[in-house]
């Protein structure tokens, strides 16, 4: 993919279709490294899912028969040195503590460093395709504390309005421009 945040996108739709009520992703930024952190409450993999789920030619999808989302994330990250693994616990047997938690690393002065992009777009395209979850996303470095929280919007707006709505949405994307100022 030509921008991480077209990976978060599909890895957190991962999350989405695991039936998660609450997604957090997470953005940790030091002067050599990129840490993406995708963490659910969805229904988890059992360790046999879990063993093939960075394999493109393993998919539980009908609709076709590779899954390039998980792969791809794994070898952007190994491409600059970095890594990425995967914890994940089944609700049957966690039925407390079930989720996924997808974190990779990448070191940013490697020449295969691929971009962040538009990360706004894809925190709120998320909220629009699923807004009955709440997300949590946040990007951090010494220079950068970018954070915003769908359950505290609710608590604001109520349940009666859709964090769905274009007003909301536009407010969300405005919201994080203005806290990345001109950074991205």
């Amino acid at each position: 993919m030509k921008e991480l945040s077209l990976n978060i996108l599909d890895v957190a739709e991962n999350s989405v279709k695991a039936k998660a009520s609450r997604i957090q992703i997470s953005l940790q930024e030091t002067q050599e490294t990129l840490t993406l952190i995708i963490a659910d409450n969805g229904c988890g993999m059992k360790p046999d899912i879990l063993a093939g789920v960075i394999d493109p030619f393993y998919t539980t999808r009908t609709t076709r028969k590779v899954g390039l989302g998980v792969p791809l994330l794994k070898m952007a990250a190994e491409q600059t040195g970095g890594e990425m693994r995967i914890e994940s616990y089944h609700e049957s047997d966690y039925p407390d503590r079930h989720g996924t938690v997808v974190t990779a690393v990448f070191y940013k002065n490697h020449i295969d460093f691929t971009p962040l992009g538009d990360v706004i777009s894809t925190v709120t395209t998320l909220i629009q395709g699923s807004p009955e979850i709440d997300f949590v996303f946040s990007h951090t470095s010494d220079t950068l504390d970018v954070s915003l929280n769908t359950e505290e919007m609710r608590e604001i707006l109520g349940e009666e309005v859709p964090l769905n709505t274009p007003e909301v949405l536009q407010w969300i994307a405005e919201s994080l421009r203005e806290q990345y100022g001109n950074l991205l």
